[in-house]
């Protein structure tokens, strides 16, 4: 029979330094292939998404949030 020892070790997850976070959005409505311009600045996409309400009347949105993580042991 063979033993094994089992070591846990704890981690935890941050974002990657140095890195920005970068908000999106794209319509959601059937034929229209309109995205936001990606920006670090989340309310300026959401004013992109009312304009194009506004201009289309389309009011579905896939909004996106990207950032990079680094996942490190705790020590």
């Amino acid at each position: 029979m063979t033993r094994s020892v089992l070591r846990y070790v704890k981690h935890r997850i941050t974002q990657q330094p140095d890195t920005d976070v970068t908000f999106d959005a794209e319509c959601l409505t059937y034929d229209c292939d309109w995205q936001a311009t990606p920006s670090e600045d989340g309310a300026a996409v959401d004013v992109e998404c009312m304009s194009h309400t506004g201009r289309t009347g389309h009011g579905g949105f896939r909004r996106t949030c990207t950032s990079f993580a680094l996942v490190v042991r705790n020590e």
